[in-house]
C-alpha cells in the first residue's frame, strides 16, 4: 500500500496536517492586515504582545500543575514544572527587545487605534497573579503540615527537595520582577516619564510594581539569615 504523505489526514482547515494541527490559518489571521494598519510596525507590536499571551498561558499551565503536584506531595515534579514556567517568563522578557525598534513617534500613531486597551487588561497577567497566589498558598500549607521552619530549611542542605522547591519559586518570582523592570524601561523609553497610558494610568505606576513579591516570606528569610549569620553583630563566634 502506497501512502500519499501530501494528503492531510487530520480534520480541520488547512492544506497540510501541520497547518491543521497548528491552526496556522487562524493564527496568522489574528494580526491586522496591511491595509488596516496605520503603520507597518503594528505587526511588530501585535506579534510581541500576542506571543507574550501565549507564553503566559503556557507558564500558568505549568504553575497550575506544579500547585497540584505540591498538594499531592510530588515535589520534584513541581520543581521541574516551575523551571519551565520561569523559562517562559525569560523568553517574553527577551522579546521585549523587539520593542526597542519601535520609534516613539511611531507608537504615538499606533496608540490612535488601541482605544482604551492596556497591558493591565492582559488575561495572561491576570492568570499569573491568580496562579502565583494559589502556588504560594499551597506551599505555605505544605510547610505547616510538615512543620518546616523556613530559616532552618535554608540553613540546611540546598539539595533538600523543599529547599529546591523554594528556590524554584524564588526563580519564578524574580523572573516576573525582571520582566517588569524591562517592560518599565521599554515603556518610558517609548512614551516618557510622567505621562499616562492608554488606560489613563500614569506610566510611572509600573515602577511601583517592580518591588511586588508573590512570595515575600521566601525573600524575608534571606534577611533573617543575614541578620543572624556569622558576620552579624552579636552573633556567636564559631567554635570547634
Amino acid at each position: 500500500m502506497t501512502i500519499n504523505y501530501a494528503v492531510p489526514v487530520l480534520p480541520g482547515e488547512g492544506d497540510t496536517d501541520y497547518a491543521r494541527y497548528m491552526r496556522t490559518d487562524t493564527l496568522l489571521s489574528l494580526q491586522r492586515r496591511p491595509q488596516e494598519m496605520v503603520h507597518r510596525d503594528e505587526l511588530l507590536f501585535q506579534t510581541v504582545h500576542q506571543s507574550t499571551e501565549l507564553w503566559l498561558k503556557h507558564a500558568c499551565f505549568e504553575l497550575e500543575q506544579a500547585t497540584r503536584d505540591i498538594h499531592a506531595g510530588e515535589i520534584e515534579s513541581a520543581v521541574h514544572l516551575l523551571a519551565r514556567a520561569s523559562l517562559g517568563m525569560e523568553l517574553i522578557t527577551g522579546q521585549l527587545e523587539m520593542l526597542r525598534h519601535l520609534a516613539p513617534w511611531t507608537f504615538q500613531l499606533i496608540r490612535t487605534v488601541l482605544g482604551h486597551g492596556s497591558g493591565f487588561e492582559s488575561p495572561g497577567w491576570r492568570e499569573v497573579k491568580r496562579a502565583s497566589q494559589e502556588l504560594g498558598q499551597v506551599f505555605a500549607a505544605l510547610l505547616g503540615e510538615r512543620r518546616v521552619d523556613l530559616v532552618e530549611l535554608y540553613r540546611g542542605s540546598p539539595n533538600a527537595p523543599l529547599y529546591r522547591l523554594a528556590e524554584a519559586m524564588i526563580e519564578w518570582d524574580e523572573r516576573v520582577a525582571l520582566w517588569r523592570v524591562r517592560h518599565y524601561k521599554v515603556a518610558t523609553r517609548t512614551i516618557g516619564h510622567q505621562v499616562v497610558g492608554t488606560k489613563g494610568t500614569p506610566v510611572d505606576v509600573l515602577s511601583g510594581l517592580i518591588s511586588h513579591k508573590f512570595f515575600p516570606e521566601l525573600w524575608r528569610v534571606r534577611t533573617v539569615l543575614t541578620e543572624t549569620g556569622p558576620m552579624s553583630a552579636g552573633a556567636p563566634a564559631g567554635g570547634g
